[in-house]
């Protein structure tokens, strides 16, 4: 598994360009694919325009939750948990495994919240154990956990198919989270996932102290920085002692606790905005003056331009590919070949290939969905096995697909090219223990 993983690694290290290039190949894939299907190029030009502009709610969404959850994992008790906790482990093996482990279980209850706190906590690996690791196979490792997110409470096609008035309900009724998340052919997937994508980020760590690479030397400075220097009161204007003072940020933290427990309590659902909320409300609770968040809030922002810079493009990209019909396309060819047993396999493989040109699970279903249920209508195939297939198809992808390793990396204060040859052996892996489930469960 080593020998597989440096193979890769190499290739990353040497051909695969940063996460912008990356994209703008893929605009120019999707933009010829385009052309090929007979539409004019100002007419490609078109839906990429008016796709670039679809998810800048979600990227601002994307960026504050990364931001607010930076600040949070700085402010003094937050900082002194992870540190705490990123002791425990004693030796590489164990930081590999429990680093995995945490991006698994806080992604099933919510992929935006295991994005940022498994980053976080592969970061503070890093730092505690600077000299004990290879650090790009700690963040590789924490990535490859969120490989079980679809297959969760935060699952965006089987809570979409769960939830009454759904676009779909007329062709396939409503689909409990009983069939889909919590069936026994999801659960033993994700059963098998847990056990075996530990093992295998363990098995490629470095035997020699030579390939191990620590974390960066920057990413060790700011947490260095003192952000609240102590000096003189006497000094201080009024302004300045405002700034300084805890009273504000404690305020604002405590009304944004008040609404969340409101929220919940009256039945509220978890969501990215309540997330935010989350982060924010505790980060401001936590802090000890606003000029500390401050700090801790701008060290996030810098970490930010990935998000802001390459969203609006595959935004573009996604707009090409559903109004050319070109993913409609890809979830049609699979669906030509396959039969009432093996539909949620092919709806898997389908929407893989898809997620690389469309990594968003509610875009997805969107354009396999009716394709699917259709199929499932005359195939007599079970619903909820082929919505869980394309969910899973959509989750596995993303191992190779740059899209959400931006929040990842932006924290860690790493590359693409720094993990991608280790998560491109996580998808081999998983594609044999999902389709697998998928084809004989």
């Amino acid at each position: 598994m080593r020998t597989i993983a440096n193979i890769f690694t190499k290739v990353a290290e040497r051909y695969l360009p940063d996460a912008f290039i990356f994209v703008f190949f893929l605009t120019f894939i999707v933009f010829a694919l385009g052309l090929l299907k007979g539409y004019q190029p100002n007419q490609v030009l078109d839906f990429w325009g008016e796709g670039f502009f679809d998810i800048l709610r979600f990227t601002a969404q994307a960026t504050l939750m990364l931001v607010t959850g930076f600040a949070l994992a700085h402010t003094p008790i937050v900082n002194k948990i992870l540190v705490a906790f990123a002791k425990f482990p004693r030796n590489e093996v164990q930081i590999i495994a429990l680093t995995t482990l945490v991006m698994m279980v806080c992604s099933w209850f919510s992929w935006g919240f295991g994005l940022i706190a498994g980053a976080i906590v592969a970061r503070e690996m890093g730092i505690v154990h600077r000299d004990k690791i290879h650090y790009p196979l700690v963040v590789a490792a924490s990535y490859a956990g969120f490989i079980v997110w679809h297959a969760g409470y935060g699952g965006a096609i089987p809570t979409l198919i769960a939830t009454e008035g759904h676009f779909l309900e007329s062709a396939m009724g409503v689909i409990p989270v009983s069939q889909t998340i919590f069936s026994i052919n999801t659960l033993i997937i994700l059963f098998a996932l847990v056990l075996i994508i530990p093992l295998t980020m363990v098995m490629m760590r470095p035997r020699a102290n030579e390939e191990r690479r620590s974390i960066p030397e920057s990413e060790i400075s700011f947490e260095e920085q003192d952000p609240d220097v102590k000096v003189d009161k006497k000094t201080l204007t009024p302004a300045q002692r405002i700034e300084r003072s805890r009273i504000v940020p404690l305020l604002l933290g405590a009304v944004g606790c008040i609404w969340l427990a409101q929220y919940f309590i009256t039945g509220g659902a978890v969501n990215l905005n309540i997330v935010i909320m989350t982060f924010f409300a505790l980060g401001l609770l936590f802090t000890h003056s606003t000029m500390e968040y401050i700090t801790y809030f701008t060290g996030g922002a810098k970490s930010a331009y990935g998000i802001i810079m390459q969203f609006p493009f595959y935004a573009g990209i996604m707009g090409i590919m559903i109004h050319t019909g070109l993913a409609a396309d890809i979830a049609s060819m699979f669906v030509a070949i396959a039969n009432e047993n093996t539909l949620p396999f092919w709806g898997f493989i389908s929407a893989g290939i898809v997620n690389m040109f469309v990594p968003s699970g509610g875009g997805q279903w969107a354009v396999q969905g009716p394709i699917m249920v259709e199929a499932a209508s005359q195939l007599n195939a079970d619903i909820s096995r082929v919505a869980m297939g394309v969910a899973w198809g959509d989750a596995w992808t993303n191992m190779l697909q740059p899209f959400w390793t931006l929040p990842l990396l932006a924290i860690a204060g790493l590359g693409i090219r720094d993990i991608m040859g280790y998560t491109a052996v996580v998808l081999i892996v998983s594609g044999f223990v999902i389709g697998g489930g998928l084809l004989f469960l």
